[in-house]
């Protein structure tokens, strides 16, 4: 047997929706309108669907775990596999209700949506709350994304799929350079908030050109701020940030929506 097949069926056994977690997903969150009826034929990956008349659908606001850029193609990611199994037991050979999140298709001419069956199960709830995927939400594509952050904290508090691993563990702000080019998560306390032409920067350390920073153009201020959002108070706070770290002067994400921001205290 190969030593990463344990791993495997570890990881597998967690799309099973664990009590609390599952109440989480079943609880559908507002402003979900049914469109049509689909029904997924083939789990292309772990939230990508081939339906029956041949059309692709990506599961909306989320994103399951896919082998990194910098892993060798030949190198086995037993939680990408892991997840993609998932999505095939629980989705295949079902009729399922789209629900559109915002943007109707992605740049591959793919469908974008929330998945709803008859009894109410929501897919994209379900896949988050069983750790095989992350809230991944854009400007555009919002609908849903603060349950879907209340259902990941609970997978990541106990520990589940993904948020097992170290590849996916939320990075401390003073380690932000280690997840470099990649989509994370990071956490720490906002030092000082600047606006210079224009854009917003949380700066996380004393020195801006090496430590972590948030930027914001001013159209995302302008989206905080219809929304009843200061980003003047986030100084002192805590925050957890999400979204693609990338080398800017020292590591940085660029925030345009406020599900990217979470308050920790």
């Amino acid at each position: 047997m190969s030593p990463l097949r344990p791993l495997t069926l570890l990881l597998l056994a967690t799309a099973v929706p664990v009590p609390g977690a599952r109440a989480a997903a079943d609880a559908l969150p507002p402003g979900f309108v049914a469109g049509e009826t689909v029904r997924p034929v083939e789990a292309l990956d772990g939230d990508t669907l081939r339906l029956a008349d041949g059309r692709e659908l990506r599961l909306a606001v989320i994103e399951a775990p896919k082998r990194p850029l910098d892993v060798a193609a030949d190198r086995p990611w037993p939680i990408a596999d892991a997840a993609r199994s998932a999505l095939a037991e629980l989705a295949l050979e079902r009729d399922w209700s789209l629900v559109p999140a915002g943007t109707p298709r992605d740049r591959y001419g793919r469908l974008l949506g929330h998945l709803v069956d008859a009894e109410g199960t929501w897919l994209n709830g379900e896949l988050v709350a069983a750790g095989l995927a992350r809230a991944v939400s854009r400007a555009d594509l919002r609908l849903g994304a603060r349950r879907l952050l209340e259902i990941e904290r609970l997978a990541r508090a106990r520990r589940l799929g993904l948020w097992s691993l170290q590849a996916y563990r939320v990075l401390p702000a003073e380690e932000a350079r280690f997840g470099l080019n990649r989509f994370a998560l990071v956490e720490g306390r906002v030092l000082a908030v600047a606006t210079v032409r224009g854009r917003t920067y949380l700066n996380f350390g004393e020195d801006w050109r090496t430590d972590f920073t948030v930027s914001l153009e001013p159209a995302a201020r302008r989206l905080f701020e219809r929304e009843g959002v200061d980003l003047e108070n986030y100084q002192g706070l805590r925050l957890r940030v999400r979204g693609w770290l990338q080398p800017v002067n020292g590591p940085m994400i660029e925030v345009t929506h406020p599900e990217q921001l979470e308050v920790l205290e």
